[in-house]
């Protein structure tokens, strides 16, 4: 089963993409798909896959999440889920690591689609770009390294004070609902420090693309745009 990333909404919340965007992430969510099938990762789609609840959790709604977390388990039992392809780090973090905490008997595996492709057979179609890590890919979920091998065709440019693994700056997006000219100031910010790199930027995370696009400072493109098997 492949959880999608991109146009869901929890309680309101979220508001709905403009269709450019939506288009754009279904594009997205296509390329992740053919990259698995070539990849020979064998996985089927569910009709109506429900959200992850993460930003319930992120949010601070934890009885809310509690209480979606667990019907959420339950759908995916009724449909004899064993195992979930995720494709954005935040669904990632909040099915492997949190789901555990709030629902009994949590038994499904959680596996990211990063590590699913076949390095091996990767071509990069651009060169010379910066990478804008996920932090919780990069510093909670212990996916820095792959995300560059996945890159490494593309020759990306590196600074240690700016790509670094424990010191990279945040996009901003974890904010952006609470406080969102904070979180447009941290996208600047970041964007600026990237662009000293690479106009270009390449990200794994969905949120990170749309906070640091915003800026108009850099280019963000999604991995799964710039590499082809």
């Amino acid at each position: 089963m492949l959880a999608a990333l991109g146009a869901k909404t929890a309680g309101g919340l979220m508001l709905r993409p403009e269709r450019e965007e939506l288009e754009r992430a279904y594009r997205i969510l296509r390329n992740i798909y053919y990259a698995l099938r070539h990849s020979g990762v064998e996985f089927r789609l569910l009709d109506d896959e429900p959200y992850s609840g993460a930003l319930l959790y992120e949010l601070g709604f934890e009885d809310d999440f509690a209480e979606y977390a667990r019907e959420v388990y339950r759908y995916f039992k009724e449909r004899d889920v064993k195992e979930v392809i995720t494709v954005d780090p935040h669904t990632h973090y909040v099915l492997e690591r949190v789901y555990p905490t709030y629902v009994d008997g949590f038994d499904i595996s959680v596996v990211s689609y990063l590590d699913l492709l076949d390095a091996g057979k990767i071509r990069v179609k651009i060169s010379g770009f910066a990478i804008h890590d996920s932090c919780l890919y990069a510093r909670f979920l212990g996916r820095y390294e792959r995300v560059r091998q996945l890159l490494a065709a593309g020759g990306p440019v590196e600074n240690p004070y700016i790509t670094g693994k424990e010191t990279a700056g945040c996009c901003g997006g974890p904010v952006e609902s609470i406080v969102p000219n904070l979180a447009a100031k941290i996208a600047f910010s970041r964007a600026q420090k990237l662009a000293t790199l690479s106009r270009t930027v390449v990200s794994a995370c969905p949120i990170c693309l749309a906070n640091l696009s915003r800026t108009g400072i850099v280019e963000v493109k999604d991995v799964a745009e710039v590499v082809e098997l």
